[in-house]
């Protein structure tokens, strides 16, 4: 028995593919490692500009930056691992998401408090001189 295609057919077929083409990332959603990333070298912040136990977001770089300690600087993706939100704080010693609560650890970016299952993602900076940069 031989099938035909119909116009209906064609166009549902199209109209699917064209939506599963739209809604991919490339990906599994996970933000392991960043999708684009900045200049190595790219000056982030002042050093100044980060307190001793808490930290910065640069929200247009998805990076926050922490000093869990006097002098030791720590980065981290700033995009929440339970959905992609963007975090919005950091007080208290934790990195906090303003979706659904989640709390994320300065000093590693471990998970404080759910519903995020997994760390912020590590980013790479150095310190030179007074500036912070990208690794």
């Amino acid at each position: 028995m031989t099938t035909r295609a119909t116009r209906r057919t064609v166009l549902l077929a199209s109209g699917a593919a064209a939506l599963t083409a739209g809604c991919g990332s490339g990906g599994d959603g996970n933000r392991e490692s960043p999708d684009t990333e900045g200049s190595p070298g790219q000056a982030l912040l002042p050093v100044a500009d980060v307190p001793v136990g808490g930290g910065r977001i640069l929200g247009a770089e998805e990076i926050v930056v922490t000093q869990p300690e006097e002098g030791r600087f720590k980065a981290f993706s700033a995009i929440c691992t339970h959905q992609r939100c963007l975090v919005s704080e950091v007080a208290d010693g934790t990195i906090n998401c303003p979706c659904h609560g989640s709390r994320f650890r300065v000093a590693d970016g471990s998970v404080e408090r759910g519903p995020a299952t997994r760390p912020l993602p590590e980013e790479r900076i150095t310190v030179d001189g007074n500036t912070i940069r990208r690794a």
